[in-house]
């Protein structure tokens, strides 16, 4: 079997077993490459089928000088998913990865922004502009329902329910959920759509898309990456500042205002309550006041 035979019966069976989408694919698939390429760059003539312990450490040792022990740490556990694959369809008896250990790393906390922060962000959009109007409603809907950014370009027209006050999201690997959204979201959406979108041009298959670009095209992930990060210039703010940031001060301040954890869970479209959990690290004071509220010796 082939390095290349194996990545594409790998990304096969991530797309139609785990159902993952197709950012998440290519970044699994990215770490193979890297491995293939080191193997190509040094004449190692190794198939996957083959591959050795020893092979895999020299290219750990290799990406080590230039990457930094979370990166080295995501690498590996990509790299030993797919030989877990490749180990689970009997290509091969074991994982060279087993005795490679991953690197030590702490717990990141998410960078979020105050809610002044984001309000100024927002209020810097100029509205004279057609594309202001809908930066506003963007970056409101981020906000307001913490939105993957991939959540918020396939945003649907026949996802808003406004009049019950929800719209329904379509998350990794394709998992629905509905999210509450508040009336001043829905109004700002309202009039991007009333307003702006209705004067564009539109190819049949985006016609249900919420945010287009001039073209009346589907956004692209980079494009609101880019739209934030002028904002975030326009203002001087001196923070790295991205879709996700809008999605983690979502979390942040809801947690901070009461917010019970499990529906922050729901919301965020998270599939396991530990992975919202590391937003109760960003305030440890919410501890303190959940035991001062609610403990019966208070």
């Amino acid at each position: 079997m082939t390095w290349q035979h194996a990545l594409k019966d790998y990304q096969m069976y991530l797309k139609i077993e785990r159902g993952l989408s197709k950012n998440t694919i290519e970044s699994y698939s990215l770490d193979i490459e890297k491995l293939i390429s080191y193997l190509d760059s040094n004449n190692i003539a190794i198939g996957p089928l083959k591959l050795t312990s020893e092979s895999v450490q020299q290219f750990i040792y290799h990406i080590s000088k230039e990457l930094n022990a979370r990166s080295r740490a995501r690498i590996i556990s990509g790299l030993r998913s797919f030989f877990n694959y490749l180990v689970f369809e009997d290509y091969r008896q074991d994982n060279p990865l087993d005795l490679i250990e991953s690197p030590k790393i702490g717990r990141k906390l998410p960078d979020t922004l105050s809610e002044e922060d984001i309000n100024t962000i927002i209020e810097a959009i100029d509205l004279s502009k057609p594309e202001g109007e809908r930066n506003r409603a963007m970056l409101e809907t981020l906000y307001s329902c913490g939105l993957r950014v991939s959540e918020l370009t396939n945003l649907k027209i026949s996802d808003l329910f406004f009049d019950e006050g929800f719209i329904k999201v379509t998350g990794k690997g394709d998992k629905q959920r509905f999210v509450p959204i508040v009336k001043s979201t829905q109004k700002y959406i309202q009039i991007y759509i009333d307003q702006v979108r209705c004067h564009l041009s539109i190819p049949k298959e985006f016609e249900d898309t919420v945010f287009l670009n001039r073209r009346g095209k589907q956004l692209t992930r980079a494009m609101i990456f880019t739209i934030i990060r002028q904002l975030v210039e326009k203002i001087g703010l001196k923070k790295i500042v991205s879709p996700h940031t809008f999605r983690h001060s979502f979390a942040t301040h809801l947690l901070e205002n009461g917010a019970d954890l499990r529906a922050i869970q729901l919301m965020l479209g998270h599939e396991s309550i530990t992975t919202t959990e590391i937003y109760m690290h960003v305030d440890r004071s919410q501890l303190t006041k959940a035991i001062e509220t609610y403990h019966p010796r208070k």
